[in-house]
């Protein structure tokens, strides 16, 4: 493995985010003995406190489904964001980083795990008791989980997270950052195929 690193730049309620999930899937598999494969948290809609208008719903659902038409991913759209629903995406963040800090080799398949939760699931990943479900689906007990989860130090974490994502320059998600000996630099944003995203990255680890 080289010093490079490349950081995802991505957030758990983001749809596009899960719709490239078998591409960072397949990127992990492929490179990760090659380069460090590091995600960071973007902050698609932290601290979101009004309940969602049925216009934003509709329109939301409109993305589900261009995700779906382009990616295939799975979705359950009927009942999808309920009246009331807040889509305050700073809990399922903070989640992530509450597993990683735990465990640092379930930071990606956790995250896998909410969005498929939140996506496929109809599960509504803004609750500390639905996350800690999910957090032992994966390995990482329940109740460890809630005492990080609510702890300052996962809080303060996940906003170093989104302001990290700011710094770069990051505006949507998914994003994929390189670093190395030519500093941060951009190497694609957005829902890319596989194919596109290898020939990216072996031309930047060739460089």
């Amino acid at each position: 493995m080289n010093d490079k690193t490349l950081w995802y730049i991505a957030d758990p309620m983001c749809s596009w985010c899960w719709g490239f999930s078998p591409v960072i899937e397949a990127i992990l598999q492929e490179y990760r003995d090659r380069l460090k494969i590091e995600l960071v948290l973007g902050g698609l809609r932290p601290g979101t406190k009004a309940p969602m208008a049925a216009a934003q719903r509709e329109e939301i659902l409109h993305h589900w489904h261009d995700v779906q038409h382009m990616t295939g991913q799975p979705f359950q759209f009927e009942g999808a964001m309920p009246a009331g629903f807040i889509y305050d995406t700073e809990p399922a963040s903070r989640s992530v980083v509450s597993v990683g800090a735990l465990n640092p080799q379930a930071t990606f398949p956790f995250f896998k795990t909410v969005q498929y939760a939140f996506y496929a699931g109809q599960q509504n990943v803004t609750q500390p008791e639905v996350l800690a479900q999910l957090a032992d689906s994966v390995g990482v007990d329940a109740q460890r989980f809630l005492r990080m989860f609510e702890s300052e130090e996962a809080k303060k974490k996940t906003l170093d997270h989104f302001q990290k994502a700011r710094d770069w320059g990051v505006r949507g998600f998914p994003s994929l950052i390189t670093q190395g000996a030519a500093g941060y630099n951009l190497l694609a944003s957005g829902c890319r195929p596989l194919e596109e995203m290898r020939a990216h990255i072996d031309e930047w680890l060739r460089g």
